[in-house]
């Protein structure tokens, strides 16, 4: 047996493969001229094992920095049960490929692959593309190179994510870019059910020129319906429940791309809408959210795996190489290293950071004090709850449930005893006074308000007071009908104020008209509420907006 001491030299080889979004990887292995086994050398290092024996009885050292290097490029390129069918490394994972580039000493790159990456490599100077002249609106600079941004990853069909602060304009940038790319075939757009007129209200008003048509029922979608809704048009716009529901009949025609906006509602991968965006066939797919992450870093895994099929590993791999290890805070450089992943697929830009020309926007909590009465039922629950649950907390996982549902009820008996139970009808709202007497100097002088809460029994309580002192107010939350003619009475008509639900109206709506905003209950997620804050702070804001 003879130890071949030379230093290994590696080779790595991308071939486009026959799957759209892949490249086959060769990894050839030299050491004195010798041609190395990739199979057996990969086998022996995942194995642990501290050489590797030749069939001409060479053997090989594999306590080597580059071998060690090299496995964990290819882990993160694929599952161990993958090796038998060869390597493949998506187009998108254009940070590992470069990593894979520092490790060899000569690689062979696909021109596809060569063109994207070294686009891709440095998305801060991408070359500026026109506005199409379709669009009839001036774009800030940051929403130019937003555009331009978006512009390239359609031309190479590539996925991303524009995750622009709320307010920012991401509806008119994705505009923007469909008037660009001039398709012969229409873009589909699905969007909260709420959201789908602002589409079209958006389209109307920034792409006149191009045909938008919204897709309102099941009975519109069914059979070959949704392929007439298509044809001739530029952009079709649906709700994700439509697009659940009848997903065949969408899948049955040819699309220009698919573009997801509030994207967070296909953030579940078990969900069938996330299935629906996976399966799609479409050359193009961008997510827009102003939350790419609102739980775990699995949210951001969902996301990439409609937009970037191929750039992390399944999920299972990716909770073992990412989340564990960066939840734990223990991996630095893990965090490093998937920024650097996903940094060219994924645009966001803070309202800090390019819209200084945003009105101020004033924040108060305020605190209120229960009325004793009130205190003193709130505390007869709050021990009866505390003594249920003492029980139950060696084992929080089994009683999760039990535990949300005593939180649930102790909120809503902070806001008002009668949403619990209608013997404590008359029992005044402290909160409720509160927001009575901000409202009458709200009115008073001129203003408009919007008024969010978690809780619809409690925003109808909130519309009973504001019928009892006869103030006009516009109402919205999950049930309402017609929920484009609501939004547009508020915005074209008198009523001061807007009622309206956080899970139905807190993303989507451009509510400039009002400038205050109330926030009747807090949310355990400070983004959720920073949204709603946002239908009024936002770009085409001209005063000074305050939140309480």
């Amino acid at each position: 047996y003879r130890e071949l001491v030379e230093v290994p030299k590696l080779t790595i080889t991308a071939v486009e493969s026959q799957k759209r979004d892949w490249f086959d990887l060769s990894v050839v292995v030299t050491v004195g001229g010798r041609t190395v086994p990739f199979l057996p050398l990969f086998t022996a290092l995942a194995k642990g094992k501290k050489k590797l024996l030749l069939v001409d009885g060479t053997y090989l050292s594999l306590a080597q920095p580059v071998f060690d290097d090299l496995r964990r490029l290819i882990e993160e390129a694929a599952g161990l049960d993958e090796w038998e069918t060869g390597l493949r490394v998506s187009r998108y994972q254009t940070s590992l490929m470069a990593d894979f580039e520092d490790l060899a000493d000569e690689t062979h790159q696909a021109v596809a692959w060569r063109d994207a990456a070294r686009a891709l490599g440095d998305v801060t100077r991408l070359e500026k593309v026109q506005v199409s002249a379709a669009v009839d609106a001036e774009l800030r600079p940051y929403q130019h190179e937003g555009f331009t941004w978006l512009a390239f990853l359609y031309r190479y069909g590539l996925g991303g994510i524009l995750a622009d602060d709320m307010g920012l304009g991401k509806t008119l940038q994705t505009l923007a870019l469909i008037a660009h790319a001039d398709a012969d075939r229409p873009f589909l757009v699905v969007a909260p059910t709420s959201v789908v007129p602002t589409w079209l209200t958006e389209a109307a008003r920034f792409t006149p020129g191009l045909t938008v048509r919204g897709v309102g029922s099941t009975e519109q979608a069914g059979g070959g319906a949704i392929r007439g809704i298509a044809t001739g048009a530029h952009v079709v716009v649906t709700s994700y429940a439509l697009f659940r529901l009848d997903f065949a009949a969408y899948q049955g025609v040819e699309w220009a791309g698919l573009i997801l906006d509030e994207a967070q509602f296909v953030k579940n991968p078990a969900s069938q809408a996330h299935r629906c965006a996976v399966e799609l066939n479409a050359p193009f797919t961008l997510a827009i959210t102003g939350t790419p992450m609102e739980n775990s870093l699995l949210d951001l895994w969902a996301l990439f795996a409609v937009v970037a099929p191929g750039l992390f590993p399944s999920m299972r791999r990716f909770t073992e190489q990412y989340l564990r290890p960066i939840e734990r805070g223990d991996s630095p450089e893990l965090v490093a290293r998937l920024q650097r992943r996903i940094r060219p697929l994924l645009l966001r830009r803070t309202k800090e950071l390019v819209a200084a020309e945003l009105p101020a926007k004033q924040e108060q909590v305020i605190r209120v004090d229960l009325t004793p009465e009130h205190r003193a039922i709130y505390d007869t629950f709050l021990q009866r709850e505390r003594q249920k649950l003492l029980g139950l907390i060696d084992d929080l996982d089994r009683n999760r449930f039990i535990v949300f549902r005593s939180l649930t009820l102790l909120r809503m008996l902070s806001l008002d005893a009668s949403l619990i139970d209608q013997q404590y009808a008359g029992i005044a709202s402290s909160k409720l006074d509160a927001l009575m007497e901000r409202l009458d100097d709200v009115v008073a002088e001129g203003h408009r308000a919007l008024v969010f809460s978690q809780f619809t029994t409690f925003l109808q309580k909130a519309a009973d007071r504001l019928d009892a002192a006869q103030v006009a107010y516009e109402y919205l939350d999950g049930s309402t009908l017609r929920r484009a003619e609501v939004i547009e009475r508020f915005r074209s008509g008198d009523a001061p104020v807007f009622l309206i639900s956080l899970k139905a109206g807190g993303f989507g709506l451009n509510l400039t008209e009002a400038d205050y905003v109330f926030l009747l209950d807090p949310w355990w997620n400070p983004a959720s509420e920073a949204q709603a804050v946002d239908r009024v702070h936002r770009i085409g804001q001209t005063r000074s907006v305050n939140v309480y």
